[in-house]
């Protein structure tokens, strides 16, 4: 099933509208559904495609997403806290890998094809478990991963994953706030006009409002992957599901 909801938008005092140098797609937290990234892309997406982050973990198919993303050098890709919990584990498996477990990690481990790991793991079946995952993803694929940028932006609309500082240019925000969000991203207006384009948050219905754009709908639970085309003056949502 496919929806489409559109919105326009007109220059005003208080906020410009949304004008990218030239028309691109953002596409929300896909979560190891390959099944709904391979229905999207097979809608041939006219325009430029920029990911916001979290391929993995949740979702049963990780292993899948990243291959076929990291194979398309037409499609830009920004990292998420879950790529950043993805590489804490491949560096420092006993710190960080009860915590990315928790939260989808085991999914990731299991699209690889590695089993037989748990929550309450020692430090010695973390350490194996994280030396089995380095093998399963191979060189090129870590190294692309380490590559992801944290930002993409094109005229006032600029793409991370969770948020912003308000009170900080785009391309002065550190990675902390660009990766897990700000305090203030959903409360205070930016003052430059630069709207933010973002996931992490599930919304109900993706939005576009006061410089923000939310479109993540929680493709790994309800079955729902949003993606917004942005051209000037307008947003044109799509749900794929």
């Amino acid at each position: 099933m496919i929806t489409r909801l559109f919105r326009r938008f007109v220059a005003g005092p208080e906020f410009p509208a949304p004008a990218p140098d030239s028309p691109f797609i953002a596409v929300g937290d896909i979560h190891g559904r390959i099944d709904l990234l391979e229905l999207f892309l097979e809608m041939g997406p006219a325009y430029p495609i920029v990911c916001v982050g979290d391929y993995v973990d949740r979702g049963e198919h990780s292993a899948e997403v990243l291959r076929l993303l990291s194979q398309r050098t037409d499609i830009t890709c920004l990292s998420g806290n879950h790529e950043e919990m993805m590489l804490g584990f491949l560096k420092s498996p006993e710190k960080v890998g009860p915590r990315w477990l928790r939260y989808g990690g085991l999914q990731t481990l299991a699209s690889f094809g590695i089993s037989g790991v748990t929550n309450g793991g020692n430090a010695q079946a973390l350490i194996a478990a994280r030396d089995q995952l380095k093998d399963k993803m191979g060189p090129e694929l870590i190294s692309w991963m380490r590559s992801l940028p944290t930002r993409w932006q094109s005229g006032n609309v600029a793409v991370v994953h969770a948020g912003a500082d308000p009170l900080r240019s785009i391309d002065n925000q550190d990675t902390e706030a660009l990766h897990w969000g700000h305090r203030d991203f959903a409360k205070v207006d930016r003052t430059d006009g630069v709207w933010v384009v973002h996931g992490h948050t599930i919304v109900d219905v993706p939005h576009a409002r006061n410089g923000r754009i939310a479109i993540d709908t929680g493709a790994y639970a309800t079955g729902n992957l949003t993606a917004v085309l942005i051209e000037h003056g307008k947003t044109s949502f799509e749900t794929v599901g």
